[in-house]
């Protein structure tokens, strides 16, 4: 995996970052930062500073918002498929982020990632304590940074650090001390309560049952894993054990307990019309998935804001 410990220049995700994104170069807008006058009018046009449109651009591609392409020196960007079907400004499902749905969707997309390791990837696919030290965190990542990122020599503790600082920020929440202080406001993903902080560097992720996660989204996630899967096993059948513990799995990357787990597979199969099944029996718990129902992720998250546009 290849190191990405930086590019967000300390600035956790914030509302509205990622709507600007997409339809900033929607409208043949630039995010890159290497010409001077793009620069300037990317400035001008999202009313951020120059080192906000680097943040703005690395948390839209570290979702999967944006894909690129490299010409000669130059890298251009334009929006990805996720993009457009979540933050479209005339098409989108939940530009806005109406629907806390669309919170644990972004949250999946930023972690289900084994191409480059960051400080959240790192803590949703691997890490594995519950109540932890920030100082705690970093000796794990430092430890495995080498491992995990092919030797990368040019790491260090700082920029580990750094990364983790700003992992925290986006998802653990802070207390308004000013009215109107931008710095302190929360980042959307707080809203998920995956982590808490404790005081004094101590924070809590607990492992449990994810009660406001939309059954679509964890589907969703577990089509995603399934489908990686049997690119290697060729079969659509997963043990519950993988389904919880391993990198890229929805237990994983949703802090779902083992109980929890099997509570949101009794919603999915309930929800699936059994194309989704699973056994807990003499030992033996496997998930299978009906082959006609993987590549549906589309239909089943689209059943979600179409059952959201109602309420």
């Amino acid at each position: 995996m290849r190191a990405k410990f930086s590019g967000h220049d300390t600035f956790p995700l914030r509302y509205g970052w990622l709507y600007k994104a997409v339809n900033h170069l929607n409208s043949n807008g630039k995010l890159q930062t290497s010409k001077e006058e793009e620069t300037q009018q990317a400035i001008i046009k999202l009313g951020v500073g120059k080192n906000m449109v680097n943040a703005i651009r690395y948390w839209a591609e570290s979702a999967g918002l944006l894909d690129s392409k490299r010409k000669q020196s130059n890298i251009d960007y334009f929006t990805s498929s996720n993009g457009n079907y979540l933050f479209n400004e005339l098409s989108g499902k939940d530009p806005y982020l109406e629907h806390l749905g669309s919170i644990w969707l972004i949250h999946f997309w930023l972690c289900f990632n084994e191409d480059e390791m960051t400080a959240y990837r790192y803590f949703f696919n691997i890490f594995n304590g519950e109540y932890f030290e920030k100082q705690v965190l970093l000796a794990h990542i430092s430890d495995d940074s080498s491992k995990l990122s092919s030797g990368d020599a040019s790491i260090n503790e700082s920029t580990i650090q750094k990364d983790i600082d700003t992992f925290l920020n986006s998802y653990s929440k802070k207390h308004v001390t000013k009215v109107g202080d931008e710095e302190q406001f929360n980042s959307p993903l707080t809203e998920l309560s995956l982590i808490q902080e404790s005081g004094k560097n101590y924070y809590l992720s607990s492992l449990n049952s994810k009660s406001d996660l939309p059954v679509q989204i964890f589907i969703y996630a577990l089509l995603k894993f399934v489908q990686k899967e049997a690119k290697v096993s060729k079969v659509s059948k997963v043990n519950f054990k993988s389904l919880l513990l391993d990198p890229l799995s929805p237990g994983r990357i949703f802090r779902l307990s083992e109980q929890g787990l099997g509570e949101q597979l009794d919603t999915a199969q309930n929800f699936s019309n059994g194309q989704i099944s699973w056994i807990d029996s003499m030992g033996l718990r496997q998930v299978s998935v009906d082959e006609s129902y993987l590549g549906q992720e589309q239909q089943v998250l689209d059943s979600y804001y179409k059952g959201s546009s109602n309420e």
